[in-house]
């Protein structure tokens, strides 16, 4: 069940442009129908809004039936441009349902930005809460005229507007004492919990942190700061209760890299809101080695980058996760000024439960076809039933691509691209030893590493290792890593590893491309579960939709195991599995053992 869910005695006034039949129409009640992703957003005139990033779904309240969503400040269509040419930012766009499914533009919520906002700040992540009467806009304004990002507050008596800013930040500019640079006061979340409001805010740089909102909602109490999560991991926090824990959601990497976008969601749980929080496997978000247990990641079909999730309960209590993503066969708005500027279209998939744990559609991720639709009216029920699918097991391996590392040296299975200097590995005691060094693969200007090369078999197929970093914890050791490639060259490749990122270590799933144009990104990357003093990563080679797919797990005991993004990457044929040992010299990657085997049945 959501936390958050709102209930109001007294009718809700609707504002003017919700008043059509086709806004106020309610479904019959029943079985709801089917959607398909992504969400139906109307604009004016029959357009269609080609992003909603960041969404937030508010329930309906009190006599009002209808669901309200909003999105971050961002483009609603590539032909909307300002005299300069630039796609037109509307500033928190919010739409209006009925059924969850289709959707009609209701206004921008801040038609003008907020005056103690920089000229040129966003309005980003905005989280709506009804108190007292009214509701409150919690949002990000990502720089003000003070410096620094920080939290705002709009009010209004209508989920729609017109909504008055409060002037002042609820949570003010801060500062990193980890760099000395502001700290990034982002993504607002909002619950009640043991009486009073909890205010969760922030992102990369300084971490996640929770504080006690005044009872007014319009200030935070600065000395009840508590940290839930490390800084360089998760953003866009939300907060769901459930069978007696509270569970955070968190998304990781990069939202905004087109058909390279490895953005994903992540959770972990807690008895207390104010954590700490720890993922299936035990591991602390706030730990180094930090925790996570993958939730919502891409599967293969065209949707990449999924993340920045809200949840919401329908009618007959089944979950929904609310999330954007980007499509990675049209990732771009096709108007403005910018060619990379990433769309963002708002997703929705059923979230489900599995030993206590949240999942994607029975753990299958972003869905592409027809899906029943969500309950959204009293008396519905949605046709959507939970089905679980396995996680992809290795079967037996196969001998002559298997490695244990006896004796005491590489097997003649094994060939080197660039091969180093000799004294950098050895092969001695069951295992493999090679010295990280100070290259990388991302040509054209970094690919000087070494890559140690087997070949792959044909068809589909498991390659697995068990790695150890010596990269100890917290220091920063950008981007030290060991672990698996399938390689088929310098600039076209998939790489599974270990890594160090800033103060974190992290397993982090590469792919790089040779063929980006017109400053297209070339290389995405997303994480998986945690790291451990050894790491066992595997990445299962299979076919989706007649696409080469890639598809990442981690485990740090062998046996219970992660499962994170799928990239599709043309390798083909010639593609070869190896291993590598780079990032930056002093340290060394540890091989216990490479298998190769086909699926299991």
């Amino acid at each position: 069940m959501r936390l958050r869910i709102p209930v109001i005695l007294a009718a809700v006034a609707l504002t003017a442009p919700l008043l059509g039949a086709a806004a106020t129409t309610a479904p019959a009640v029943g079985t709801a129908g089917t959607y398909s992703n992504p969400l139906d957003l109307q604009l004016p005139g029959g357009r269609t809004a080609e992003s909603c990033a960041d969404p937030f779904v508010l329930s309906p309240t009190g006599h009002d039936r209808q669901w309200t969503l909003y999105c971050t400040s961002d483009a609603l269509t590539s032909s909307e441009t300002d005299p300069s040419g630039a796609l037109v930012i509307h500033q928190v766009p919010q739409y209006r349902s009925l059924d969850l499914v289709h959707w009609r533009y209701a206004g921008d919520a801040f038609p003008t930005k907020p005056s103690w906002l920089a000229p040129t700040a966003g309005v980003w992540a905005p989280d709506v809460v009804y108190r007292d009467g009214q509701y409150r806009m919690y949002y990000t304004a990502s720089d003000t005229t003070a410096g620094g990002s920080a939290i705002g507050l709009a009010t209004s008596s209508s989920p729609t507007g017109p909504w008055t800013d409060t002037g002042t930040p609820v949570v003010p500019p801060g500062v990193n004492p980890a760099n000395g640079q502001p700290r990034w006061e982002f993504d607002p979340e909002v619950i009640s919990a043991n009486g009073v409001d909890l205010l969760y805010f922030g992102s990369y740089n300084g971490g996640v942190f929770v504080r006690t909102l005044s009872a007014d909602g319009r200030s935070s109490i600065a000395s009840t700061e508590q940290r839930i999560a490390i800084d360089n991991r998760y953003e866009g926090t939300f907060i769901v209760q459930h069978g007696g824990w509270y569970y955070f959601f968190g998304s990781a990497t990069n939202c905004c890299n087109g058909s390279l976008t490895g953005y994903s969601v992540f959770a972990a749980r807690s008895r207390s809101p104010l954590g700490p929080f720890v993922d299936k496997d035990g591991v602390p978000i706030t730990a180094s080695r930090v925790g996570g247990t993958p939730v919502l990641s891409q599967n293969g079909n065209r949707w990449v980058g999924a993340g920045h999730n809200a949840v919401i309960t329908d009618y007959s209590g089944q979950d929904w996760i609310v999330y954007h993503a980007v499509d990675k066969d049209d990732p771009y708005y096709s108007g403005g000024t910018n060619p990379t500027y990433t769309k963002r279209p708002a997703l929705m998939d059923p979230l489900d439960w599995q030993n206590g744990w949240p999942v994607v559609r029975g753990d299958r991720g972003p869905s592409d076809s027809a899906m029943p639709a969500p309950a959204a009216q009293p008396g519905e029920r949605t046709a959507y039933v939970p089905s679980f699918v396995p996680q992809a097991a290795p079967g037996a391996p196969i001998a002559a691509l298997s490695d244990s590392f006896t004796g005491s040296s590489l097997s003649s299975r094994w060939s080197w691209v660039r091969q180093p200097d000799p004294s950098t590995y050895s092969v001695r005691g069951g295992s493999l030893s090679w010295q990280t060094q100070a290259a990388d693969l991302q040509p054209p200007g970094n690919s000087s590493a070494s890559v140690l090369t087997e070949p792959a078999p044909s068809g589909d197929y498991v390659v697995e290792t068990k790695v150890s970093v010596n990269t100890g914890l917290n220091d920063v050791h950008n981007y030290v890593q060991g672990g698996l490639i399938i390689y088929r060259s310098d600039g076209d490749y998939v790489r599974l590893t270990s890594n160090s990122i800033w103060n974190t270590r992290q397993t982090e799933f590469g792919k790089h491309v040779s063929d980006a144009t017109d400053g297209q990104p070339s290389y995405g990357n997303g994480v998986v579960g945690p790291v451990g003093d050894w790491t066992w990563l595997r990445i299962v080679k299979h076919t989706v939709s007649g696409q080469e797919a890639y598809t990442a797990y981690t485990s740090i005991d062998g046996r219970s195991w992660d499962k994170g993004i799928t990239w599709t990457a043309s390798l083909g044929s010639s593609a070869r599995i190896g291993l590598i040992s780079l990032g930056g010299s002093g340290f060394t990657s540890t091989f216990d053992y490479v298998t190769v085997s086909r699926l299991a049945p």
